[in-house]
C-alpha cells in the first residue's frame, strides 16, 4: 500500500532518516515509535504527501482514502456533535450534502432535468455503496464508544473542551472508514472506557492502521509490525510492542558485541604498529597493517538508549491514617456524583480510583486535595500529612515567559541552582534545555515539569489525576520505577493499565449502584469482575 523507498530527509541541520526503505502492506496493524523528534510526525506528512522527500521515492495507490487524525483538530463550531462528527466523514459526507442538493433542484424543477437525474442516480448508488445510509447510526456508536451520551449529541460542539473536541475530530476519521488510518497519538485525551473501545474498533478495523501511541497495551494488542524511527534509520520488526523491545534489544546486544570485537582488533594492530614503527626489520609488517587498518569499514559506536530515571527523596513519615472520608457527598445539579462515601485510606496504600466517565473520579480526588468542598461529609487529611496533587490543569499554572530554570526557582527560592538543574535533568531536562521557555514546550514536556515540581516536595501523600497523560512510553516506565520506590501514600486516576498494574495494590470502583472496593492489585480486580474497567469487557 504504502512503500518508501530510500527516503531522505532533513530539516535545516537535522538529518531524521537517510536512505530509509520500508513497507507498508494492506490490512497491517503498523506502531510508529521513536523518541520525540526522531520524525514520526513527518513520515505521516511524507505519507499524506504533505511533505516530500528531499531524495528517494514514495509510492502510495492512486485511488487511495486516507484519514489523518493529528493532535491540532482546528476549530469546530456551528454544528451539533452528531452534525459534525457526520459532516467530517469524507467522502460519504460531501456525497450526502451533493444528494441533498440534487435532491431540492429535481424536486423543484419536476423531471425537465435528464443531466440532474442521471447525476443524482450515480451519486445515490455511491452514497449507499459508503454506508451513507446508516451513517448517522454507525456516528452514534463511535461517538459513544468515545464516551458521549445522547444527551449530549445535539449540543454545539464549541462548548466542549479542548480534549472533548479531539474525542469528535477522532470520530469522524474513524466514521469516514478509510483505506488507511494516520493515528498521531489517538488516546491521550481518552479516558480507560473509551481506550479499551477505540482498541476493539482498531483490532477488527478492515482497512489498514498506522498510529503513534504512548499506550503500551493498545500497542501490544493492535499493532503486528513496528516501524522504529531512530538516529537516521527506519527499521521494521514483525510483531507487537513487546515483541519489538525483544528483537531490539537482541539487536542492540549484537551491535555492542560487534562494535566492541572491531574495536579490540583495531587496538591490537594498531599497538603493534606502535611498537614496531621504528624498527627496520618489521617497516614491511607496519605498513601492510598500516593499508590494512586504512581499507577498514569501521563499525559506528552504536546508539544506545538511556533510560530516564526519577527519584522521589524520602517523605516524612505520616501517621497510620492517611485519608478518612465520612458521609461524602457531592452533586453537580441534579446530577448526584458522590452520596455518603465512606472510606479510609492507611499509610503506604496505593488506591486507583476506577469508575465510568463521570462517575466523579476527578471530582473525589479535588475534594481530598481541597480543590473543591464537599456538599455534605467530610474528606479530612491525618497527623503529619504532607500532600502532593497532580491534575490536568495544573500544567495551565506554568508560566509561558519563564524558562524551565525559573519555573523551579520559584516553586523552590531556597534550592541552589545544582539542585534544580539535577532535578531538571532527572526529567529529562539536559543542558541548554532548562532555558526554553515553558510556552514552547509539548504537552509531555510541561508534564514532566509539572511532575519535577511535586517530586522536589517530597510530599507523604501523593494525589494524582492521569499523570501519565502526555507522557512517552519510556517516561511512563521512569514514573512507574520511581513510584514503586516510593514510600507514601498514593491516590490516582489513571486510563494507562500497565500503571494501574504496576502500582495498584487497591482499587475503589466508582457506579451508579454505589461504591465499591477490591482489597489487591488491579489484576486481581480484573479477575474478580472479569473485565478491565467498569461497564467494559474483559481482555481478549
Amino acid at each position: 500500500m504504502i512503500a518508501f523507498s530510500s527516503v531522505t530527509k532533513q530539516y535545516g541541520g537535522q538529518i531524521l532518516f537517510v536512505d530509509a526503505s520500508f513497507q507498508i502492506n494492506p490490512g497491517e496493524k503498523v506502531g510508529l515509535v521513536g523518541p520525540n523528534g526522531a520524525g514520526k510526525t513527518t513520515v505521516f506528512r511524507l505519507i499524506t504527501g504533505e511533505d516530500e522527500p528531499d531524495d528517494g521515492a514514495i509510492e502510495r495507490p492512486r485511488k487511495l482514502t486516507l484519514g489523518y487524525f493529528r493532535q491540532d483538530v482546528g476549530e469546530l463550531r456551528g454544528r451539533s456533535i452528531l452534525a459534525e462528527t457526520c459532516a467530517g466523514a469524507g467522502e460519504v459526507a460531501r456525497l450526502g450534502e451533493e444528494l441533498a442538493v440534487l435532491t431540492a433542484r429535481l424536486e423543484a424543477a419536476g423531471d425537465d432535468l435528464d443531466d440532474g437525474v442521471a447525476r443524482f442516480s450515480d451519486v445515490q448508488a455511491r452514497y449507499q455503496d459508503l454506508g451513507g445510509y446508516d451513517l448517522e447510526a454507525r456516528a452514534l456508536t463511535i461517538l459513544h464508544g468515545l464516551g458521549f451520551v445522547d444527551e449530549q449529541m445535539h449540543d454545539d460542539v464549541a462548548t466542549l473542551s479542548g480534549g472533548w473536541k479531539m474525542r469528535v475530530a477522532l470520530a469522524q476519521i474513524l466514521l469516514a472508514r478509510p483505506d488507511l488510518l494516520l493515528l498521531d497519538e489517538p488516546t491521550n485525551y481518552l479516558d480507560l472506557e473509551s481506550i479499551l473501545w477505540l482498541e476493539g474498533f482498531l483490532r477488527d478495523y478492515a482497512g489498514t492502521v498506522v498510529m503513534t501511541c504512548h499506550d503500551r497495551e493498545i500497542m501490544n494488542r493492535v499493532a503486528g509490525k513496528i516501524v522504529e524511527i531512530d538516529g537516521g534509520t527506519l527499521r521494521s520488526y514483525t510483531g507487537n510492542y513487546e515483541l519489538y523491545e525483544a528483537a531490539r534489544g537482541v539487536e542492540a546486544a549484537r551491535r555492542e558485541a560487534e562494535y566492541a570485537r572491531q574495536q579490540a582488533r583495531l587496538a591490537k594492530e594498531s599497538r603493534f604498529i606502535e611498537r614496531f614503527k621504528t624498527h627496520v626489520a618489521k617497516a614491511a609488517q607496519v605498513q601492510s597493517r598500516i593499508k590494512k587498518l586504512e581499507k577498514v569499514e569501521r563499525i559506528a559506536e552504536p546508539r544506545r538508549i538511556i533510560e530516564k530515571r526519577f527519584e522521589f527523596r524520602t517523605p516524612a513519615r505520616s501517621g497510620d491514617d492517611v485519608v478518612k472520608l465520612v458521609g461524602l457527598s457531592k452533586a453537580y445539579g441534579t446530577r448526584v456524583v458522590h452520596d455518603g462515601l465512606n472510606l479510609t485510606v492507611r499509610r503506604k496504600e496505593r488506591w486507583a480510583v476506577m469508575g465510568e466517565n463521570g462517575a466523579g473520579k476527578s471530582t473525589l480526588l479535588k475534594m481530598i486535595a481541597g480543590a473543591l468542598m464537599p456538599d455534605a461529609g467530610e474528606a479530612s487529611i491525618g497527623a503529619a500529612v504532607t500532600l502532593g496533587y497532580y491534575a490536568q490543569h495544573v500544567m495551565d499554572l506554568l508560566t509561558g515567559d519563564r524558562t524551565i530554570l525559573e519555573e523551579l526557582f520559584e516553586h523552590a527560592p531556597l534550592a541552589n541552582q545544582g539542585t534544580l538543574r539535577n532535578l531538571a535533568g532527572a526529567f529529562g531536562f539536559h543542558d541548554d534545555d532548562v532555558f526554553k521557555p515553558v510556552r514552547v514546550l509539548s504537552g509531555g514536556e510541561k508534564a514532566r515539569l509539572a511532575l519535577a515540581k511535586l517530586l522536589y516536595d517530597a510530599p507523604n501523600l501523593l494525589v494524582l489525576d492521569e499523570p501519565t497523560n502526555h507522557l512517552d512510553i519510556a517516561t511512563k516506565r521512569a514514573l512507574v520505577t520511581a513510584l514503586a520506590d516510593y514510600e507514601g501514600t498514593l491516590m490516582f486516576v489513571s486510563h494507562d493499565r500497565q500503571f494501574l498494574r504496576a502500582l495498584a495494590n487497591r482499587v475503589l470502583e466508582l457506579s451508579a449502584a454505589g461504591p465499591r472496593i477490591y482489597g489487591g492489585s488491579y489484576d486481581e480486580y480484573v479477575s474478580s469482575t472479569g473485565r478491565e474497567a467498569p461497564g467494559m469487557r474483559a481482555p481478549s
